[in-house]
């Protein structure tokens, strides 16, 4: 029986996801047949994700319009596009929507001007299968050539295997990206497939061939060059809006834009990751938000200051002035002109 919402923002995990309705009729995929992946398990040491990326998946608090968004993209099999200015909380959705849903490990894709698709898909290394080879025939031993253990899955490939229930990929900072990535990535995003030109070439003689997928040694078959998803993953596309995207891109995603918080909101953020919050972080936070109506902040900002002014036991003026200095506007530090007060945006959830 259908669910709405899946995700609901609780701090526990629980096997919700297990209720999503079929797709869209345009978004439904095959891949695996009737024998779908298992997604993999996380660690029972929390060795898959930086101690800092498992405190901010349980700390991370959404707004009732986030919730509603990734629900949506998680009906419709789409893209979620997050834009926001730095330390918004963009990236920590990812890993509270893999948390709280049980989705298993987070796929990373952090995105440089250098980034192709190739990149995200998958690596092949031709002169390391060449050494290798070479070596095996120097010590008579059988070939070392085996194109399969040359070629690695990357997140965006990875993440388009056929598991059961849906991988998380985050794909970091897409506006730093170069201009032709949004447009190469519409294609699979659309498709929910791709191929393997060398293990295409391959299939005749190795119609099944065993690669290496992103984070993991683990090995994953793909037969005949091809992979297809079977549920489409749930994609998280960050930006600072530093740039426009072409309209073909952003009417593939559902978009979810991150303004500054209200008092209620900072409040509980502040309590998520510090405790309930003292007289003077109560103070700070009231000149977070007055300081907000002339410049852009982030609130990780507030929370620094309200960490380190707690922690140092500083005289009041001392106290102040440092707290001053940990909350400067973005836009100044950066060069750029500053946003309007009153972007209705929806407000970030750090």
């Amino acid at each position: 029986m259908s669910q709405w919402p899946v995700y609901t923002g609780a701090a526990e995990p629980h096997d919700g996801i297990d209720a999503l309705p079929p797709p869209p009729p345009w978004r439904a995929f095959d891949g695996g047949g009737d024998s779908p992946l298992d997604l993999p398990a996380e660690p029972a040491d929390g060795s898959a994700a930086s101690p800092d990326r498992t405190h901010r998946a349980h700390t991370y608090r959404p707004t009732e319009q986030a919730v509603q968004l990734v629900n949506a993209a998680l009906y419709l099999r789409r893209p979620l596009l997050v834009t926001g200015p730095p330390g918004s909380g963009k990236s920590s959705l990812a890993y509270a929507v893999a948390r709280e849903l049980r989705l298993g490990p987070v796929l990373r894709w952090n995105i440089t001007s250098r980034s192709t698709l190739a990149d995200g898909l998958y690596q092949y290394d031709p002169l390391s299968r060449l050494y290798a080879a070479g070596r095996a025939a120097a010590q008579d031993l059988p070939s070392g050539g085996e194109l399969q253990d040359h070629l690695r899955l990357g997140p965006l490939g990875t993440s388009l295997l056929p598991y059961r229930r849906p991988r998380v990929l985050l794909i970091d900072e897409i506006d730093k990206s170069d201009l032709d990535l949004p447009n190469d990535l519409l294609n699979v995003l659309e498709e929910g497939q791709y191929e393997i030109p060398e293990l295409l070439r391959a299939a005749r003689t190795t119609p099944e061939a065993h690669v290496m997928v992103d984070g993991s040694d683990e090995r994953t078959p793909v037969r005949g060059g091809r992979v297809r998803c079977h549920a489409f993953p749930f994609v998280v596309l960050t930006s600072n809006g530093e740039r426009e995207f072409p309209p073909a891109f952003l009417r593939r995603c559902v978009t979810l834009r991150l303004r500054r918080s209200d008092e209620e909101h900072l409040e509980a953020i502040v309590r998520a990751h510090l405790g309930e919050p003292d007289a003077y972080a109560r103070t700070l936070i009231a000149r977070f938000l007055e300081r907000g109506n002339s410049g852009e902040l982030a609130t990780d900002q507030l929370l620094n200051a309200i960490y380190l002014t707690g922690a140092a036991g500083l005289s009041a003026g001392s106290r102040d002035e440092l707290a001053e200095q940990l909350m400067p506007y973005l836009s100044r530090l950066a060069g750029g002109g500053e946003r309007a007060a009153g972007d209705a945006q929806e407000p970030d959830a750090f």
